[in-house]
């Protein structure tokens, strides 16, 4: 053993923050307002707290909140008492919360009053779950009688932040994938502490930095920013709800410095009555679909600095930065557009992002040869929880495939082309094809039904339905739609049932392409 070696954590981030900006305000949820070291203190409380009610090492605690200092405060609580993360998507309705939660193996919930309906549900599936609330009321404050303030008041217990092993679990992130099954994927110590430190130099976030947080912190760890905004020493502005005006509100009122979203959050941003120039400039980091010119065009004239990335819940986030040269800044607006929506080369952290041919060769960087994008690294999951198969046939020879099709530019930049996968990205979300299209042909007069993504001016792309029905069979598109949305998520329900027959070819395969390509003609 190395004598001088110390296993990377995240967790060390807070113990560093508590203590050197401990006078210095952390955490900014509403009304509240907890400096450094209140803010180390209770997230120590809560690590005390779930040691004490018998959370063992590598027990799962799962959370159902909104941006909150609660869900802020797990991030460092639950892996501070030796406990695995598992943060849960509030769009979500209780069965497919239930089932990734059973899959999780957690036992522990930390939950919002404003879900308190959902997790009642979930609860009553799980006999065994233990759930913990927060009672919040407008404004973020917590009212009387909240049991989780209840508890870390209780608590005399400070956990002290033990060594680690790097390559343990920290999170438990699920995604659908392209099956529709949850995906659990697994998030390292070493990972998180070096995505983390990665984003804080891209972002250049620093102690005067303000984080406003639009972006869900369930979804990657908050692209593991609630990490990195503590490293630097900045500001959190926790906000339950991404609404442009209040996000507008705060950005004066708290000298919002950065944000992170999907490009429909900043699209959002852009077309709110509120929006206007703060006479300083607003660093912006998006993902997911590339913004279009005009929104980046828009958004300049509101002194607003986007960096587009890319990523995946398996790369903790974003893997590939659209690093800005300084002589780009004298290109007219439109090429500057132009090269800021290519999703860019790899971070810091990242190991050199590969985009391969089916014969697994690199392409050549001539901007038209198209391949498949390839990562590994310290940054790419440790695989699927509990699914072998799946992490063997996602990493068949040590590069994790991400199923996006792209062509590599002569500066060695990278851009999306297309996706091999059926997913549907809906502001920033995951949207199985195959999940929807199950629960579509669940219904009794429908035979088949395949599900693509339509172009959308608001989130990107929006799902929608092709359905056969069945001989002598009618149900209406608004009765379909209506069925859907009782059975899953709202934002994953077909937004237009189109019935017609679905184009195969020889061998019966659905030819999702030329559905697509119907729906994007003109596009």
């Amino acid at each position: 053993m190395d004598l001088f070696f110390e296993p990377l954590t995240p967790i060390s981030f807070l113990q560093r923050s508590g203590e050197v900006f401990a006078d210095r305000i952390g955490v900014i949820d509403g009304e509240r307002r907890f400096s450094y070291g209140e803010f180390y203190q209770r997230c120590q409380r809560l690590a005390g707290a779930l040691s004490a009610m018998g959370a063992r090492d590598g027990e799962r605690v799962a959370v159902l909140a909104p941006n909150t200092h609660m869900m802020l405060e797990a991030h460092y609580g639950v892996p501070m008492a030796s406990a695995v993360l598992v943060t849960l998507n509030t769009r979500l309705n209780a069965v497919e919360l239930s089932g990734i939660i059973e899959h999780s193996g957690a036992n522990y919930l930390l939950y919002d009053s404003a879900l308190e309906e959902k997790a009642l549900e979930v609860s009553d599936r799980l006999k065994t779950l233990r759930g913990i609330r927060l009672v919040t009321i407008e404004g973020g404050d917590s009212s009387p009688g909240d049991e989780y303030e209840d508890l870390l008041a209780s608590t005399h217990r400070l956990i002290q932040p033990t060594e680690v092993d790097e390559r343990g679990l920290i999170s438990i992130n699920y995604t659908s994938g392209t099956t529709g099954e949850p995906k659990g994927v697994m998030y390292h110590y070493r990972g998180a502490y070096l995505q983390a430190l990665s984003l804080v130099a891209h972002t250049k976030l620093d102690e005067s930095s303000v984080m406003l947080w639009t972006l869900p912190m369930f979804h990657c760890n908050g692209w593991c920013f609630t990490w990195a905004v503590t490293a630097a020493g900045s500001t959190h502005v926790c906000m339950r709800r991404p609404d442009p005006g209040d996000a507008w509100r705060l950005i004066r009122s708290e000298g919002v410095t950065h944000l992170c979203g999907a490009p429909t959050v900043l699209s959002s941003l852009a077309n709110d009555p509120s929006a206007a120039r703060q006479g300083r400039m607003l660093k912006v980091f998006t993902g997911g679909a590339p913004p279009s010119p005009s929104l980046l065009e828009q958004l300049s004239s509101l002194e607003i600095e986007v960096t587009h990335s890319y990523g995946l819940t398996e790369t903790f986030g974003p893997i590939l930065i659209c690093q800005w040269r300084p002589e780009w800044d004298e290109l007219p607006a439109a090429e500057r557009a132009r090269l800021k929506a290519r999703q860019g080369v790899a971070h810091l952290a990242a190991v050199p992002t590969r985009v391969i041919d089916r014969e697994g060769n690199d392409v050549p960087a001539d901007g038209k040869s198209i391949g498949e994008i390839v990562v590994r690294g310290n940054v790419v999951m440790r695989g699927y929880y509990r699914n072998h198969e799946a992490t063997e046939k996602a990493a068949p020879d040590g590069w994790l495939r991400t199923g996006d099709l792209a062509v590599v530019h002569p500066d060695g930049y990278i851009e999306i082309r297309d996706r091999s996968k059926d997913i549907i990205i809906s502001g920033g979300e995951n949207i199985a094809s195959i999940e929807v299209e199950h629960i579509l042909t669940s219904h009794p007069a429908v035979l088949e039904a395949a599900v693509v993504a339509a172009p959308d001016s608001h989130w990107g792309e929006v799902p929608v339905a092709y359905v056969t029905l069945r001989p002598g069979e009618h149900v209406s598109e608004a009765d379909l739609i209506a069925y859907a949305r009782q059975r899953m998520a709202h934002f994953k329900t077909p937004k237009r049932v189109i019935f017609a027959d679905l184009p195969k070819n020889s061998t019966g395969k659905v030819l999702k392409h030329e559905l697509r390509e119907r729906l994007w003609q003109g596009s």
